[in-house]
């Protein structure tokens, strides 16, 4: 019969080996990736096109990592494919991760932000000439962005009309919104659609706009946020990043490079981005809008709290993390992030 000081033993052994790393050959050897319509995933391209997360995976140990990527228009269908297990990255705007961050804080599931990926702002162009403020929007004038209530575009709008009309009254222009992807959205600016008369966007598209006489801008995101803001992060599961610790470490290894990539030559990631888009836009113009004078490369969290502070006042989310450091994994916690 065992001795109890035996048992106690082979406890104390089986315990110390569950508190062993995982080897890098237990991990997942397939990584899937999801991004949106517009130029704030840039990394991802990079990523994409000289294959750095398998390059960086093979250098820590798992040499035949296979990595898939999807396109995604509005965060509500991204964080559906996440929690289902159908994607194990997804990327965004700021109010798609604190969304998923109060909805799952707690669980096996529970999601946090990987990294930022730029800082740069969003625009509401329109071709209306009298609408030069969202003071001048009537109740016929329609608004098309990503995704209503919910995309970043009518999270900065809510707060937009906070400021405008007064904190009560912030979702005074949800009833103009309508969900549009930014292509399809761009297409009907620029061809006078009945439908609508305003278009919330993302880069290029917006610069695209902007290319017509005829178009102007009514506001920018960082008039908004009372500055730069962060625009588009990467967020994953509790559940994929401790299971995964040495390819999570291969991502983000991956995600450093590529950001470099692009601030060391920006016309050569403006070319990348062209390939792997399939865009018809012209060299010169897709650099002008990476390389422009309020866009920044960078994984550093900028702002992001004011979005989650927001959304926490407006009941969006029925509870505010402390700060910027409780909505992202302990990887970027040495960053200058808020």
């Amino acid at each position: 019969m065992m001795s109890s000081m035996v048992r106690t033993s082979l406890a104390a052994v089986a315990l110390a080996a569950l508190a062993l790393p995982q080897p890098a050959d237990a991990e997942t050897h397939e990584i899937r990736l999801a991004k949106q319509f517009s130029m704030g995933y840039v990394q991802f391209n990079v990523l994409e096109h000289q294959k750095l997360i398998e390059k960086h995976a093979a250098a820590l140990g798992v040499p035949d990592l296979k990595v898939t990527w999807a396109t995604f228009n509005g965060p509500d269908a991204m964080n559906t494919a996440l929690v289902s297990g159908s994607v194990d990255i997804v990327s965004g705007g700021v109010p798609g991760l604190v969304t998923l961050w109060a909805k799952t804080k707690g669980t096996a599931l529970a999601v946090r932000g990987i990294s930022a990926m730029s800082s740069q702002p969003f625009l509401m162009n329109t071709r209306e000439a009298r609408i030069k403020t969202v003071k001048d929007l009537t109740d016929n004038d329609r608004i098309a962005l990503p995704a209503v209530k919910v995309s970043v575009q009518a999270v900065t709008l809510q707060m937009a009309a906070a400021q405008a009309f007064g904190f009560d009254k912030y979702d005074k222009l949800d009833a103009l919104t309508l969900s549009l992807s930014p292509p399809d959205a761009t297409i009907g600016l620029l061809g006078g659609s009945q439908t609508f008369d305003c278009v919330f966007s993302v880069p290029p598209f917006q610069q695209q706009q902007l290319e017509n006489p005829g178009i102007h801008t009514v506001l920018n995101s960082f008039d908004v946020m009372g500055g730069p803001h962060t625009f588009t992060v990467a967020w994953t599961t509790a559940k994929f990043h401790d299971e995964n610790p040495t390819v999570t470490k291969a991502l983000m290894a991956a995600l450093a490079e590529a950001t470099e990539v692009i601030n060391k030559d920006k016309m050569a990631a403006a070319q990348l981005w062209i390939e792997d888009s399939h865009s018809r836009l012209s060299l010169e113009f897709v650099h002008n809008v990476l390389a422009g004078p309020q866009v920044k490369w960078t994984l550093v969290p900028e702002n992001t709290m004011k979005y989650a502070d927001f959304m926490h006042k407006v009941g969006s989310i029925k509870e505010a993390p402390g700060s910027w450091k409780d909505l992202f994994f302990p990887e970027i916690h040495d960053k200058a992030g808020s």
